[in-house]
């Protein structure tokens, strides 16, 4: 087992100190926004090594691969395949969507021997590999997620049009007429489109509809009309504002967790959560943000269907395990809660199994508990983090003599 030290991106989106206050720890004095836990070599976290120093945990993993990931994941992925974060979004997050593992190679080729350097930011894909991901919430967390039904949006952009001006009213009609045509993915593309190809013409008609939302506390009635003002005090007149009344509002309470596929159009608004998605960087941006943006590409990788909020429920093992496995083979995400021990002859009563497939990170957020595997124990604290390589399984979760815990802990899918 190695400890872990990760780093924190300071994007400008972040809370000044949601993680901190999650960790114990003191806050930057930077936007907090992500905490990063795994060997995507753009942050990779430090491993304490026990007579040997640190290392970055891409290069103890490379040096002995089948040993740490374990034959057959070694074998499937030839790295970790996840990335396990703690995020924290004081103010939204892109209008972005991830591409499939067939587009991220096809486009992170295509850039290779025509595009800008691996580290431009004006590059489109960081990596050969897909993003697929999922958020658990630890607050309330607000996001926008998948395209609403064709005419719930149209409904929505027919009421901006009875309170806008004669330019806003006809920006608003047109998204209406697109929207209305039986055919959904082309009136879902072909509104998406619109929007975001006509920033600097429509950017009157997403202040006229903010004003006349903060006018008329009817209209905020709607959630999704109510999230307009907000948005757009972050980014003003951005056209994001109004792409995101496409997307559903999604309001998770803590404890809920949802997925995000390939071609998903989503965005987060606020809220902190552990974030766990395939070991990639591949991002595709709309709007809502300061950094590179292609729409012809985003246009090209959506997946323009009405999608339903993907909630993810979790699973209860007859291990006493809570699981969230969604639909990618990468990881699953576990949740470990024990109560703290009321006497020695109760403290082997909580012990709970850390589902491994091959590798592991856990992050304690409460409390404390003992990882207990046959090479050994470590008691990890609220702040800290773990690797567990396969070569160390099994690995189990015990109650502490003092206190409360609780854990979060991420392994690959079983291997078919």
């Amino acid at each position: 087992m190695h400890r872990l030290r990760n780093t924190i991106r300071d994007y400008a989106w972040g809370s000044s100190g949601a993680i901190s206050d999650l960790l114990g720890t003191s806050p930057s004095g930077l936007p907090e926004a992500e905490m990063w836990l795994g060997a995507h070599p753009s942050a990779p976290s430090v491993a304490e090594v026990p007579g040997q120093g640190d290392t970055g945990l891409d290069q103890l993993i490379t040096a002995t691969p089948d040993a740490l990931l374990g034959t057959e994941v070694n074998a499937a992925y030839g790295r970790l395949p996840f990335l396990m974060k703690v995020l924290a979004a004081a103010k939204p997050l892109s209008i972005q969507v991830h591409p499939s593992a067939a587009q991220a190679a096809e486009g992170f080729a295509a850039e290779n021997l025509a595009g800008p350097a691996l580290d431009s930011p004006q590059r489109n894909y960081k990596d050969g590999s897909h993003k697929p991901e999922m958020i658990y919430a630890l607050t309330p967390f607000t996001a926008l997620s998948g395209f609403r039904p064709p005419a719930e949006s149209a409904a929505l952009f027919s009421t901006l049009a009875e309170v806008l001006d004669e330019q806003g009213a006809a920006a608003c009609l047109k998204i209406v007429t697109l929207l209305r045509n039986p055919d959904e993915a082309a009136a879902l593309s072909s509104s998406c489109a619109y929007l975001l190809s006509g920033s600097a013409e429509l950017s009157p008609t997403v202040i006229g509809a903010v004003a006349a939302i903060e006018a008329n506390p009817a209209l905020a009635e709607h959630g999704a009309l109510a999230e307009l003002p907000g948005i757009n005090g972050h980014y003003p007149g951005d056209v994001g504002v109004l792409v995101s009344l496409l997307l559903n509002l999604v309001e998770l309470e803590p404890g809920q967790a949802m997925y995000l596929d390939a071609g998903n159009m989503h965005a987060y608004l606020r809220g902190l959560g552990v974030e766990v998605m395939a070991n990639s960087d591949n991002v595709l941006r709309g709007g809502l943000t300061p950094k590179h943006i292609d729409v012809a590409e985003l246009l090209r990788i959506t997946e323009f269907r009405a999608l339903g909020v993907p909630l993810l429920e979790a699973t209860e093992t007859e291990y006493g395990q809570q699981l969230f496995v969604p639909p990618f083979a990468e990881f699953q995400l576990q949740h470990l809660e024990l109560g703290p021990a009321i006497d020695s002859t109760s403290m082997g009563d909580g012990d709970v199994a850390v589902a491994a497939n091959g590798p592991v990170i856990i992050l304690c957020t409460e409390g404390e508990l003992l990882i207990d595997t046959p090479h050994g124990d470590e008691l990890l604290r609220r702040g800290d983090s773990l690797f567990i390589g396969a070569n160390e399984a099994p690995a189990v979760a015990r109650r502490s003599a003092r206190a409360s815990g609780r854990a979060f802990a991420v392994t690959p899918q079983p291997l078919a």
